[in-house]
């Protein structure tokens, strides 16, 4: 068993296209749902379900599903880009800007992207994966005393980070799509997926083995960066 900080500095977005012919065994699929059963959520009110998605001809049907970029996507992902790796070494946050069509790195025309593009399957998200996790949750439901039910929302990400954790312990390539929950989508897939109306997708996370290792630098600012000692703007651990 790894420990548990070379655990974390490992964990990675699986980009890649999965091995579609590989399946995820049963029980490395229930140790990360395990792992999800037991993170920490508010009150705890375990306010999720997971649906498990396998089937190919269900996610053949699921790979149809279009969606359509936006242009506020476009310029919010934009403004996260690095256009080399020295650039994306020094900000030490956000991402390659070669991981984009170079369309959408032209700020003049992220307008004529948005308008002009036609709108994609899913497949072209989901590449290959021979199975999908879709978290879902009771939007009616909140934690108390919660605006907004951001407690719940983090309860959600503290399911998203255990499952993830697992995988990466296991092998399993790993790889949050939200545009499962995104306008026309989420309906579509609710629809397929027999949902009850009352649940909301929170994500859906594509599982399975890359064909192909990750290319782009991870970087992450460092401690000293964030963080600040009795008080904000003495940064370090050694402003108190």
């Amino acid at each position: 068993m790894s420990s548990i900080l070379t655990l974390i500095r490992e964990r990675h977005s699986s980009r890649a296209p999965f091995d579609s012919r590989r399946a995820v065994p049963a029980e490395t699929l229930r140790q990360i749902l395990e792992a999800g059963r037991w993170a920490p959520t508010a009150h705890n009110m375990q306010n999720f379900e997971v649906l498990v998605v396998d089937d190919p001809g269900l996610l053949d049907r699921l790979g149809h599903v279009e969606s359509k970029v936006s242009e506020m996507f476009l310029r919010e992902n934009l403004a996260q880009l690095s256009f080399s790796v020295e650039e994306l070494r020094h900000k030490k946050v956000g991402l390659l800007g070669a991981m984009f069509p170079a369309s959408w790195q032209s700020p003049g025309e992220l307008e004529s992207v948005a308008r002009e593009s036609p709108p994609a399957g899913l497949h072209h998200t989901m590449q290959g994966a021979p199975v999908l996790l879709v978290v879902l949750y009771d939007a009616r439901r909140r934690a108390p005393a919660s605006e907004g039910d951001v407690l719940g929302q983090n309860s959600l990400g503290c399911v998203l980070e255990n499952m993830w954790l697992m995988a990466q312990e296991l092998g399993v390539g790993f790889q949050v799509m939200s545009v499962f929950s995104g306008p026309g989508v989420e309906s579509q897939v609710k629809a397929m997926l027999d949902v009850p109306e009352r649940l909301k997708i929170a994500f859906a996370i594509r599982l399975g083995y890359p064909v192909s290792e990750p290319t782009s630098p991870r970087v992450r600012r460092d401690v000293d960066d964030f963080t600040h000692r009795n008080g904000f703007g003495k940064k370090g651990l050694g402003g108190g």
